[in-house]
């Protein structure tokens, strides 16, 4: 486990320092008006200072190192337009745990409800039950969720009357967008885990154990749905992570102030060290996402070899 964890860890912090690398070369070659708050009204040689003094002026290699150097001192820089001489990491900090509770609780609830409707699902295949579980994931996935979103606003904040503007000391606030976000979610957990659990249950095993006199609801919780839960486990703590970071629409629909839609500010806003801030965070987030999701399946199901699992990758 030590070795494989090591391995696993030594490769995600390669990956990391590949992709900060090239995209902080490709901003590099942005326009520099994303460096100051009011380029227009500055002259070429307050730029030039500016520039100096930022270090932008030194050779590449220097820059990426000193990059490297202020990030392991947990430095990400100033925001120069979104939040003027702002540290990113503050911008993030004032976010994150905003989109870290709303995020949580949409997984939860995800969880809760996603894996026993495929499990159920499994268990009463092609039955009333089945049907409508397929008739919800049909209607999810077709449905453009931009759609389903705001009537569940329109219709939602009568039922629970709540109003519009987001007020999140009042837990009523979070009901909606929760239960939006953990739409999707539901849906594909449903949907995978009922795949899983009816491929297993043409296994050798399930055979066997009903030879046994096994009861046909004890083998489907307490082996098929074991088994069918560990490929569906990789994908989890992505998934959670993901969620975590925010829905774009989901924040910007309910004006919560968390991460959803950050990046796509920045951008728009030509803030340079914002968007390489928020790329970093992403970036971390895909990487511990694939790390956590592999060590879950090997904790999940100890037949799982290390070594073999290494060597396929």
């Amino acid at each position: 486990m030590i070795k494989y964890l090591g391995k696993r860890i030594a490769r995600s912090l390669l990956t990391l320092v590949i992709i900060l690398t090239v995209v902080f070369c490709l901003l590099r070659l942005m326009p520099i008006e994303g460096y100051f708050q009011n380029f227009d009204k500055m002259t070429e040689q307050q730029i030039q200072v500016g520039l100096k003094e930022m270090g932008l002026t030194d050779p590449l290699p220097v820059q990426v190192l000193r990059f490297f150097k202020d990030l392991l001192q947990g430095d990400l820089g100033m925001s120069r337009i979104y939040r003027a001489n702002v540290p990113v990491s503050q911008v993030l900090a004032d976010k994150i745990p905003v989109s870290i509770r709303l995020g949580s609780w949409s997984m939860v609830v995800s969880l809760l409800f996603g894996l026993p409707m495929g499990a159920l699902m499994a268990r009463y295949k092609y039955r009333w039950f089945d049907r409508i579980g397929t008739l919800f994931i049909v209607c999810i996935q077709a449905v453009p969720a931009a759609v389903y979103f705001l009537y569940i606003q329109l219709y939602g904040t009568k039922l629970i009357d709540v109003g519009l503007l987001f007020q999140m000391d009042d837990p009523k606030y979070w009901v909606l967008p929760v239960i939006s976000m953990s739409l999707g979610n539901i849906a594909f957990y449903g949907m995978w885990l009922r795949r899983y659990m009816v491929d297993e249950s043409n296994k050798d095993y399930v055979k066997l154990a009903k030879a046994k006199g096994m009861s046909e609801g004890s083998v489907m919780f307490k082996h098929i749905f074991r088994n069918a839960f560990v490929p569906l486990a990789q994908y989890i703590p992505t998934a959670f992570l993901n969620t975590v970071i925010g829905s774009i629409y989901i924040e910007s629909l309910y004006s919560i102030p968390g991460m959803g839609g950050l990046l796509v500010t920045v951008i728009k806003k030509h803030d340079n060290t914002m968007v390489q801030g928020i790329v970093l965070l992403y970036a971390c987030v895909g990487v511990l996402g694939l790390l956590f999701g592999d060590l879950l399946m090997v904790l999940l199901d100890p037949r799982i070899s290390l070594g073999k699992k290494e060597g396929d990758r």
